[in-house]
């Protein structure tokens, strides 16, 4: 054997030991090299264990970020579809044109492209998807009165009632109830205002104004006791939410109207008192009021036509005794001659 062919042994056979793990030089004993062989198998087993658990832990990591990856995708894809989804509003429909019977009709809206309030719900069905709905509005502001409905099993102003935005209810409209039905949500309010307007709702002076004379002063005690009463915007929710109304409407005044005739009876400047007192001290006028609160509860500007309709039975408890009850048939007997 060559000195070439040698050292190439000597080559191999180190590599081959460091390869394996042994520490030191060609010509160990053989109990030396049992051990490093124990060693060897010791160290293979200890990084084999290691590297098992490492990669369970990454199949482990890896698990876990795909699941909630999957999740917020869920969840996300949810959410999105709950922000598409369409609000479901049944809406009281009568024609009477077509001779059909009323009927609800069913619209789906996109609440969340749509203004916060019912009324623009309504709007927007009409400006979008069936130009022949009716209703009435005005303002937008609660101010006049105008479009006044019943939501929801609760009479109020469309302009001022959130829409529910809960997707998986129905939100149900209908007109004010017990009254006759021009078109769709448009009552006809004939009679209600007819009722008001026999209160004679204006100031009423028996002494003229002279030429040049300054306007009635009213003190800060008088001006108090109309606030919760001149408010009224006569939207007619109070009246056609109560029951007494819807069995006598063309006799009992019904509440929005006897809270605006208490309006003017306590007035101070206006002089006569006790003529509308005289006015509504009527069985069926007054007297069919039984307090059960529905127009104090619905009251969309929050007033309280049940404490002025109570107030006024004293009044006229106060006013007239049973000595007054002949001038009182006079003065109705007078007035039926100069309606004739």
């Amino acid at each position: 054997m060559t000195r070439v062919t040698c050292v190439a042994n000597m080559t191999r056979i180190t590599r081959m030991t460091r390869a394996m793990g042994t520490v030191g030089t060609v010509g160990r004993s053989a109990p030396k090299r049992a051990a490093d062989t124990h060693d060897y198998k010791q160290w293979t087993f200890s990084n084999k264990r290691r590297f098992m658990s490492t990669a369970q832990n990454t199949a482990m990591n890896q698990v876990t970020e795909k699941n909630e990856s999957v999740k917020k995708k869920s969840d996300h894809a949810e959410n999105s579809a709950q922000q598409n989804e369409l609000k479901k509003f049944s809406i009281f429909r009568y024609n009477p044109q077509n001779n059909k019977r009323p009927k609800m009709e069913t619209f789906e809206v996109d609440i969340d492209n749509c203004g916060p309030m019912v009324l623009d719900v309504l709007i927007k069905i009409k400006d979008e998807i069936d130009s022949t709905l009716s209703f009435r509005r005005s303002c937008r502001e609660g101010i006049c009165g105008s479009c006044a409905m019943n939501i929801n099993g609760k009479n109020g102003l469309a302009c001022l009632t959130e829409v529910n935005k809960d997707k998986k209810e129905v939100t149900e409209i209908h007109p004010l109830p017990n009254l006759y039905i021009i078109k769709d949500l448009v009552p006809d309010l004939t009679n209600f205002y007819n009722q008001y307007k026999s209160i004679d709702p204006w100031l009423k002076r028996k002494t003229k104004k002279e030429k040049g004379q300054k306007e009635f002063y009213q003190s800060i005690e008088d001006r108090k006791k109309l606030d919760g009463l001149y408010e009224c915007i006569m939207c007619a929710s109070c009246s056609t939410s109560c029951p007494s109304y819807w069995w006598n409407p063309e006799y009992y005044l019904g509440p929005a109207t006897l809270m605006q005739a208490y309006r003017w009876i306590v007035d101070s400047r206006d002089e006569y008192t006790k003529e509308r007192l005289m006015e509504v001290n009527d069985t069926m006028k007054l007297y069919r009021c039984h307090g059960i609160m529905n127009c104090t509860l619905c009251c969309p500007k929050g007033l309280d036509p049940a404490k002025a309709i109570r107030n006024m039975k004293e009044l006229v408890q106060e006013k007239f005794s049973k000595e007054s009850i002949k001038s009182h048939a006079n003065y109705v007997k007078e007035k039926m001659e100069k309606t004739k």
